[in-house]
């Protein structure tokens, strides 16, 4: 009271002190408590202690009750409401000072988020363990909590959400109805829901978010709703309780599911014995509720990803399965697993104005989204220049200019063509013409095409190339012929087939090559899907589909099989046919990998050596002593341990060749003598224009079959 009659106003901190309670504001964005002079008194720090860090305050009480203070706090921030604590004030020798009693409300900012508690603190008389949960009850609320957040995060669609939502099983009150409501636009939907009989859940599948009905109202308000009996439920939404009624509950927590501030609906836990939702029972909800949220966030954002990257993949591949007269097709295309599941692995398949068709597949560097977009322009290049009737040289020739001008554009302005900014693209162009199964091929740095033949053989046809796409605008890229036989199946592919897991080229050859050797290419769609299975375990989806593995990289394959087999040979042969040019002799290590495909199976390992080194020499012959190209071919007819090789070498010079007898000392001149000492049979056959140098030889007795 004033002397002069006039009445002072009352501070709410003076009757605070009066009657022995103190303020305090505890700041969880930065950690610190501020206090005032009672608050300071009650927690026996020195006078004059306004803000202190949060590390003083757990200093001054019982470890275990700083727990269940944090989780006070956490809980009054997370459910915007008034949370109660007891605690111990202790001395350094751990001797109990005084027992304080806590109430604390979260208190918004002016963006509307919290991060700041307000509370009272006053001591109690009584005596007696402040904390509400034992030693052994917060241990198993922990491991439960430990055991639920890592489940949920392991968690990568909405559907195992929800099925690890239904498996929690809460320490001490477990619920045996669970309900997840999301919103979308205007209304609160079900999408998913656990422990209730069929038809229950109907009055509340779709519902606008203006209902009464406490899921709703959670999701308006972002606060939670306890029902812990059966009449708070009818007290507080009458209108409800009679749908609720016969589902014989006695509890009901509705929690907001909140991601970034923003409530994306709501989770109902109901309960069939009552349960009092005490503090911690409280935290443990809140807690599973902020898990539960953060897990349908990050589910649905992957699932839009993949729903986006698939349509994204879609749309850069041929919409519709395309026929070539006498000739079926098969091909996949299985992205990669991580990200967006997008990549630059791509194929096409195009009519040319001759009447041919094209099979283009290629590669563009990278895993992301721009590798995507590079990918679709270049795709677009390609089909442009093909359907202007240009040869697969040319085609390719033009699609590197265009993808160097694209990449330098797209570089933002870096001075080193190659860096950080530069991509290139590998790819394989091939025109087929079905009425004869020739095919044209050119090559920009891509894996080579292989060439399954009648009886299983695969055969890799190392073929000349060129650059990658985009490295040297001039770049030329050789055109080299292959014929594909009745029966015969062509297999192109990315690297992401040959190479994952481990593999190299030659490893990763040898596996798909025992994959076309042991299915049958009758069905050209079966052995797609064993290809792919053989890397990256079963598919999926048959075309663009997402595997459920986590995979290395993506690829496409193409498979393109010729008519019927021959019909009426129990055996059919065995072919192949190869180019060695004047200006690339090192294609004579192909030629010789070539016969021992093709021998890989022949009875005796000597007779293979011996058709090793004559291929050698007579194409080596070739190169030398011409001035043309070698063509080589190779045949092999009959029954496995009868059966006939022969192998002939044609060149454009008239000039035939004649046995000599070369010096100690010659370098040269032991060609024909070796042919007729190691072949079965030889000779020389004039041609229209130059001749042909072959071979025979007989498997097992060395009489001739077939």
């Amino acid at each position: 009271m004033r002397t002069d009659g006039a009445t002072q106003p009352l501070r709410a901190e003076d009757v605070l002190s009066v009657v022995g309670t103190g303020l305090w504001r505890w700041d969880n964005s930065s950690g610190t408590v501020t206090l005032d002079d009672a608050a300071v008194e009650l927690l026996g720090l020195p006078p004059g202690s306004r803000t202190v860090h949060a590390a003083v305050v757990r200093a001054c009480l019982d470890p275990e009750d700083y727990i269940d203070l944090n989780a006070a706090v956490s809980l009054g921030l997370a459910e915007n409401a008034v949370a109660d604590a007891r605690v111990r004030v202790v001395a350094d020798d751990g001797t109990v000072l005084r027992r304080l009693h806590t109430r604390l409300h979260s208190v918004p900012d002016a963006g509307g988020e919290s991060s700041t508690v307000l509370g009272t603190l006053f001591e109690l008389p009584e005596r007696g363990r402040p904390s509400q949960v034992s030693g052994a009850g917060r241990r198993s609320r922990e491991a439960f909590l430990l055991d639920a957040g890592r489940a949920l995060a392991e968690a990568n669609s909405t559907a195992e959400v929800l099925r690890v939502a239904a498996s929690l099983s809460m320490p001490g009150f477990s619920p045996d109805g669970l309900a997840v409501f999301a919103v979308e636009g205007d209304r609160l939907m079900i999408i998913g829901h656990h422990g209730h009989r069929q038809g229950h859940e109907r009055p509340f599948l779709e519902m606008p978010l203006e209902t009464d009905y406490p899921a709703a109202v959670v999701t308006r308000t972002g606060r939670p709703v306890y029902l812990p009996s059966p009449e708070s439920y009818r007290d507080r939404f009458p209108a409800i309780w009679p749908l609720v009624e016969p589902l014989n509950r006695s509890s009901w927590a509705f929690l907001p599911l909140v991601v970034a501030g923003r409530t994306i609906g709501a989770w109902l836990a109901a309960f069939r014995e009552p349960v009092g939702f005490t503090p911690d029972e409280r935290s443990v909800l809140t807690t599973v509720a902020r898990m539960l949220a953060q897990a349908l966030s990050r589910a649905h954002l992957q699932e839009s990803e993949r729903a986006l990257s698939d349509g994204l993949q879609r749309t850069m591949l041929p919409t519709h399965k395309r026929e070539i007269a006498g000739m079926t097709l098969a091909a996949r295309y299985v992205p990669t697993g991580g990200g967006l599941q997008v990549g630059g692995d791509w194929y096409d398949v195009i009519d040319l104005p001759s009447g041919r068709t094209a099979l283009v597949i290629g590669d563009v560097q990278g895993h992301d989204v721009r590798a995507a977009g590079l990918m679709g322009q270049l795709r677009i290049a390609l089909r442009a220049y093909a359907s202007e009737g240009h040869r697969p040289d040319a085609v390719l020739s033009r699609a590197s200019r265009f993808f160097a001008g694209l990449c330098a554009g797209d570089a933002d302005g870096d001075d080193d063509p190659y860096g950080a900014g530069w991509r290139f693209a590998t790819c394989l162009y091939l025109e087929v013409d079905p009425a004869t199964g020739l095919i044209d091929v050119a090559r920009a740095g891509h894996p080579d095409p292989a060439i399954r033949l009648g009886d299983g053989t695969t055969i890799v046809r190392h073929t000349p190339g060129g650059l990658p796409l985009g490295i040297d605008p001039d770049a030329d890229y050789p055109t080299t012929s292959l014929a594909l036989d009745p029966g015969e199946v062509l297999l192109v592919c990315t690297d992401g087939l040959i190479e994952t897991g481990g593999h190299d080229l030659d490893s990763g050859w040898q596996r798909l090559t025992d994959v076309l050797y042991k299915v049958q290419a009758d069905d050209l769609e079966a052995l797609a899907d064993a290809l792919v299975a053989a890397v990256h375990g079963p598919p999926s989806h048959h075309t663009t589909g997402p595997l459920a593995d986590r995979r290395e990289d993506d690829m496409a394959l193409l498979l393109l099989r010729r008519g019927a087999a021959e019909e009426g040979l129990a055996h059919p042969p065995r072919r192949t046919v190869l180019t060695v040019a004047q200006d690339a002799p090192q294609q004579i290590r192909s030629a010789r990998h070539e016969v021992r495909t093709v021998l890989h199976d022949w009875k005796e390992p000597e007779q293979v050596d011996a058709a090793v080194l004559m291929v050698s020499e007579m194409l080596t012959n070739v190169l030398v002593h011409t001035e043309g190209d070698a063509l080589l071919s190779a045949e092999v007819l009959g029954r496995p341990g009868s059966r006939r090789l022969r192998i002939e070498v044609a060149d454009p010079s008239d000039n035939m060749p004649h046995r000599r007898t070369p010096g100690e000392m010659a370098s040269s001149g032991r060609g024909l003598l070796l042919m007729g000492k190691l072949a079965d049979a030889w000779g020389v056959s004039p041609r229209g224009q130059g001749k042909s140098i072959w071979f025979e030889l007989y498997e097992a007795d060395g009489s001739a079959s077939g």
